[in-house]
């Protein structure tokens, strides 16, 4: 128990105090940065618990259950779940407790931006439990982390799609001649991007002497999509447009290229490997800091995004009454003044960290896959490359389901 409490606290503590020291400073615009700093923290925990927590995890009687001691990577793996639970349990009660919030006179909303200090303690205080906690728990929540990753990824997909849409009508609703070139320049240019870069993946991937069918079928499916989208936007019947198409294509490029760069390094396909040194710690570190800015711009997009659940007294939900002139954010109104409604839902900025808790816990320990073949590399196995592939056929399907599901139920709205 000794070994529990040192090795949780004392990595949460430094994080705790840096918390606590700007907690007061924390204001009611700044609370969306507060809760993505605090989720950056939880990785960070997560980081150095995978590197170091090993020998530690080894000693506690409750989690080294076995006869013959499992390996290193399967202690890394315990521990990178055991933080990601508690961070999801943070989140989740959050979530459950924000539905329904309508409004900034109810008391919940307060909740959701003060109380920073309390916050911070009891995210601790969740991580340092969940070392407590038997095995047969962190195995069923590794389970549900692939299915909740799953579906974080599609929604990384509809914010994309979400994303293009606003742009291209943006530029669109301009109507002056610069800003239709600026549409065709980009499109122009993410297309020979697209191209040229599956070039470079038939370069990597597909080195010669070699029987690399799966590859070669894995990209050839992205310049299929690729050329199926620009068709399908630019059919008459299809209110479409050529840029997202574009956009859309290139992303579908690089979840190819991430798919095939996740195969195992002695894979003899994956040349990339082949002419490059071992990932380094710098590499490593500068991959983090992607997924992490991915992960958190998603939440952030996916709590104020109109494709989302936005309460029905939001002015992104349509509200035709507009908003009143005043303080309301006191909760002292007059008789004939109405609350303000809250911007954007509570719940499912909070289920969407959550979602997120889940997913980078998958990316730290390789889906749980054991056939990395190095505790150094971080997402590389085939299940990632399963993941990665059918993230870019999902991505297909939604972006093509978009243009053609008007023609299909023309008395809806999309």
């Amino acid at each position: 128990m000794f070994v529990v409490s040192c090795l949780t606290s004392c990595c949460a503590s430094c994080a705790c105090g840096a918390c606590m020291s700007a907690a007061s400073a924390i204001s009611r615009r700044s609370a969306r940065l507060a809760y993505c700093g605090l989720f950056a923290l939880s990785l960070i925990l997560s980081w150095i618990l995978r590197e170091v927590a090993a020998p530690l995890l080894e000693k506690i009687p409750w989690i080294n259950t076995f006869a013959h001691t499992p390996s290193k990577e399967w202690f890394q793996t315990n521990a990178v779940l055991r933080v990601s639970l508690g961070n999801f349990l943070f989140f989740a009660t959050f979530a459950a407790m924000m539905i329904g919030v309508k409004d900034q006179n109810d008391k919940r909303d307060a909740w959701h931006h003060g109380g920073w200090v309390l916050k911070v303690v009891v995210w601790a205080v969740l991580i340092a439990l969940m070392f407590f906690l038997p095995n047969i728990v962190i195995t069923i929540y590794e389970t549900l982390s692939k299915f909740g990753s799953g579906f974080f990824l599609l929604v990384q997909v509809v914010i994309l799609l979400d994303f293009l849409t606003n742009w291209n009508d943006s530029w669109v609703e301009k109507d002056e001649q610069k800003w239709y070139i600026a549409l065709l320049v980009v499109s122009v240019v993410c297309y020979l991007a697209t191209f040229a870069f599956s070039g470079v993946l038939f370069v990597w991937f597909n080195p010669s002497g070699h029987d690399c069918g799966l590859n070669v079928f894995f990209i050839v499916m992205t310049l299929i999509l690729a050329f199926a989208f620009a068709i399908i936007a630019l059919h008459p019947q299809v209110n479409g447009s050529l840029m997202p198409a574009s956009v859309i294509s290139i992303y579908c490029a690089y979840l190819c290229y991430s798919g095939l760069s996740s195969e195992p390094t002695d894979y003899e396909c994956n040349g990339l490997h082949r002419h490059s040194k071992q990932v380094s710690t710098g590499t490593l570190v500068l991959g983090m800091l992607t997924t992490v800015l991915s992960v958190v711009y998603s939440a952030v997009r996916a709590g104020s995004s109109t494709a989302f659940l936005s309460p029905p007294s939001s002015p992104k939900a349509g509200a035709t009454s507009p908003l009143l002139e005043g303080d309301t954010e006191s909760g002292k109104s007059s008789k004939d003044a109405e609350p303000k409604p809250v911007s954007y839902s509570y719940t499912f900025f909070h289920l969407i960290f959550a979602l997120a808790s889940m997913y980078s816990a998958m990316l730290l320990t390789g889906w749980t896959s054991s056939t990395s073949g190095s505790s150094e590399l971080i997402d590389v196995g085939w299940t990632t490359v399963w993941v990665r592939i059918c993230t870019e056929w999902a991505t297909a399907g939604l972006y093509i389901w978009t243009l053609v599901a008007p023609l299909i139920f023309p008395d809806r709205e999309f």
